[in-house]
């Protein structure tokens, strides 16, 4: 059953406040309504943009597949919610932005122009390209074009750079270029959150420099962008560009990550591993026999988002359901919630309905709420703190405003 958020109005009786309380209505310069306003407070529904970042080497082919498979229990997941109404949409870009050989004595460089944090465009039925770069969560035709769209093909770099793919994609000049001059304006939206989604199966080899400062040679038994980690931007540096992102109104935008992987099946640990076999000697992540690498970098930056690594998941899984179910749970559990129609934060209360159906109420005055005024051209905020923290399985989201009458 779809849940719905609900707004209730009620009246506060002088019970409410007790014999020694005295209301706001009556402090000096106070600007509280004396009588409860005629509508009550809305919840928007929760604006998430979701950018996925496959992996398009030579090796992906079936991890590719793999995703789009589940793509269908993912997307009804995101529908679902977790007591907000959703309002999300889709993009992927590859992990190809440049690639820094060292061959037969020659070095080469090669940069991904088409790609290069550029949202790609959604194939048609045929496989053409079409002018459409994002699909909106309330297309009829969404998991369709979302399969198409995650099958990127396997002629992409093999120095996978999803970190500085993303940067590319969310910043100047591509984040406010049209889509027909090759940028990707429109995507991200005022007030949106924003969910990336990273899928490899190789050690990311980022950098802002160019040209890049690592360089790979044809030796298999080496993993150059670990050898060479200490060349590339690092990943605090990411993390801090990542979580300094602001909408066009100035709001800072809150940014998810959750990454599928070179990481081991059993505890998510990056380690090096080298294989022996009759073609030569491969680097691998520990306990991950269809990675090419250890995943150090992609771990650590997942870490930093989430330090229990519920957003991490080991790409030699032989299935991604599980693994994407997870992820849009992450998605749909936002602790911060747009409200109109609240005239004061200390009149706020939020009701959430656990999922053992116990009900938790929340107030700024408690502490467990903060409130964040609207500005030019955007909401107002609630944020969810300490023990009101929204969980994936609440069933409800009610505001409350206590008013007198």
């Amino acid at each position: 059953m779809k849940l719905r958020t609900r707004a209730t109005l009620l009246l506060l009786t002088a019970a409410l406040w007790g014999s020694a309380c005295k209301s706001p209505v009556d402090d000096p310069g106070s600007t509280l309504p004396g009588k409860c306003e005629a509508e009550s407070p809305v919840v928007s529904p929760q604006k998430t943009d979701i950018l996925f970042v496959i992996d398009n080497s030579s090796s992906m082919a079936e991890e590719q597949e793999g995703i789009a498979r589940e793509l269908p229990a993912f997307v009804e997941a995101l529908k679902e919610g977790g007591g907000i109404a959703q309002d999300f949409r889709v993009g992927v870009i590859t992990t190809s932005v440049y690639r820094r050989v060292l061959f037969q004595g020659q070095e080469q460089v090669r940069y991904y122009e088409d790609q290069s944090g550029r949202l790609q465009p959604v194939p048609d039925a045929s496989g053409q390209a079409t002018d459409e770069h994002f699909i909106e969560g309330s297309d009829p035709f969404l998991v369709e074009k979302f399969r198409r769209l995650v099958e990127q093909g396997t002629n992409g770099s093999g120095q996978e750079s999803p970190f500085e793919a993303v940067n590319l994609a969310v910043s100047e000049p591509l984040a406010t270029t049209a889509v027909s001059a090759g940028g990707n304006a429109g995507f991200l939206r005022d007030g949106a959150r924003l969910l990336v989604v990273v899928v490899s199966d190789e050690e990311d080899c980022s950098s802002t420099e160019r040209p890049p400062p690592v360089v790979l040679t044809e030796d298999t038994s080496v993993d150059h962008c670990t050898e060479q980690g200490d060349k590339l931007t690092s990943v605090d540096e990411y993390f801090s560009l990542f979580q300094r992102l602001h909408d066009s109104t100035g709001a800072s935008r809150e940014v998810l990550w959750a990454t599928i992987g070179p990481v081991a099946l059993s505890d998510k640990r990056a380690g090096l591993v080298q294989d022996v076999t009759s073609g030569g000697t491969f680097v691998r992540n520990v306990d991950c026999p269809t990675s090419n690498g250890p995943g150090f970098r992609q771990r650590a930056l997942a870490e930093k988002f989430d330090q229990d690594l519920r957003n991490l998941d080991s790409i030699c899984k032989e299935g991604y359901r599980d693994t994407l179910l997870s992820i849009a749970e992450l998605a749909t559990v936002a602790q911060s919630i747009d409200v109109v129609n609240l005239p004061d934060a200390r009149l706020a209360k939020v009701e959430l309905t656990r999922a053992d159906g116990t009900v938790e109420s929340c107030s700024v005055a408690a502490g467990d709420l903060r409130y964040e005024p609207s500005g030019e051209e955007r909401s107002a905020r609630l944020y969810f703190l300490g023990t009101c923290l929204r969980r994936a399985d609440d069933t409800k989201v009610e505001v409350k405003v206590i008013c007198a009458g």
